[in-house]
């Protein structure tokens, strides 16, 4: 790992065990290696680069502005895995209720994307 990356992840470690402190006890607190792996992961789908930290985690906050945890992991759940192909694919595609939670989830994900500026 590059001394660059692990600025950028103990930043992002940092930031966020701030946050999450910040809404512990809270109805839409996040566990926070859940943040720091969206955050790590978003910063890596765009490059890896620096200026993601902030703008992924921005992202994420708005999300969970949203979505309680809960709800979160089973409409981001439902969103990935619409896709997939074959019979274990078909309980995320088929059911109209999982179907329009994975939308909604895409539609909330792209607004918190183009307002924290994210491209992917």
């Amino acid at each position: 790992m590059s001394s660059t990356h692990r600025i950028a992840l103990g930043a992002a470690l940092a930031m966020l065990t701030g946050i999450a402190l910040a809404q512990e006890g809270g109805t839409k607190a996040y566990p926070t290696v859940d943040r720091v792996e969206y955050v790590l992961e978003c910063m890596q789908k765009n490059g890896g680069k620096q200026e993601f930290l902030y703008k992924c985690a921005c992202v994420i906050d708005e999300i969970a502005q949203k979505y309680a945890y809960d709800d979160f992991v089973e409409a981001s759940t439902a969103a990935r895995y619409q896709s997939l192909s074959g019979e274990r694919g078909g309980e995320f595609r088929d059911p109209p209720q999982v179907r329009e939670m994975g939308k909604r989830y895409l539609q909330i994900r792209g607004d918190a994307m183009k307002h924290c500026g994210v491209l992917r």
